[in-house]
């Protein structure tokens, strides 16, 4: 065997491929200083295993979640926002396809609509993603539904362009899954969620309308693509629903309980 094509890239910000927890837990935002705590677990009441995406799919929503209230709350457009405080151009310009996709421009807020947005390089080594959508929330019955979900990814020299796209649109669709509907229920000595009725997920019919855009780098190296999509897209239905809403919800699943629960 001959020498692999690109130099390997080499872990930072708690990116490695032997993090778990911590993965993703540093922005890539340029603000003056980070601080982050990671707390290890050592003992649990029930038997737990990993969660595709580790540690990203959480750090990513909380980092993507706080961001989108830093910009509410200095009044300025969420994109803007990420831009201002991004110097990485690779990470500016999967920002800005999937905000000309989506019409970040030109979308118009209607009765118990919102749109959200976030974005994350995976492990702060691969794959970049930035994930635009919609949202529709009932008030009444608490119900949140993602109606339309644009992603934009940059995976470096792009092999497979249909692979790279079903990668992507793949890891929204699980993802809005997660955030809206899945929660494993537990006590102290068993799993309650036994059946689908007790862990719902999403269904055909509940599936929003997605397209891709990829971003091919010629000559770049190649970036895992795998588990890009997690993160980002958790954050951005919950920016989404506090668009909607404005109410700011930290906890998962979205489900139609906590939405209530936040509007009373």
């Amino acid at each position: 065997m001959g020498p692999p094509p690109f130099p390997r890239p080499r872990p930072r910000n708690g990116g490695g491929p032997n993090y778990a927890a911590d993965r993703n837990a540093i922005a890539l935002y340029e603000f003056p200083g980070h601080a982050v705590t990671t707390h290890f677990v050592a003992e649990m009441p029930l038997r737990s295993s990993a969660l595709r995406a580790l540690g990203a799919y959480a750090n990513v929503f909380a980092i993507e979640s706080f961001i989108d209230e830093l910009a509410h709350a200095a009044g300025a457009d969420p994109i803007a926002y990420r831009l201002r405080h991004l110097g990485d151009e690779r990470a500016r310009a999967v920002i800005a396809a999937a905000a000309e996709r989506f019409g970040w421009a030109t979308w118009r807020k209607g009765e118990g609509r919102g749109r959200g947005f976030a974005f994350a390089r995976y492990k702060n080594l691969a794959a970049y993603a930035a994930v635009a959508l919609e949202v529709a929330v009932d008030r009444a019955s608490g119900d949140a539904r993602v109606i339309r979900a644009v992603g934009a990814i940059e995976a470096g020299q792009i092999v497979n362009p249909v692979g790279l796209a079903n990668q992507m649109e793949g890891g929204m669709l699980q993802s809005i899954s997660w955030t809206l509907k899945e929660e494993v229920r537990f006590d102290t000595e068993a799993v309650q969620s036994r059946g689908w009725p007790d862990y719902p997920i999403l269904s055909f019919l509940e599936a929003p309308d997605v397209e891709i855009v990829t971003l091919n780098r010629p000559g770049a190296p190649f970036l895992g693509a795998g588990e890009a999509a997690a993160g980002p897209t958790a954050a951005a239905v919950a920016n989404a629903v506090f668009d909607a809403t404005g109410k700011r919800m930290r906890d998962l699943p979205l489900n139609p309980e906590r939405i209530k629960q936040a509007l009373k």
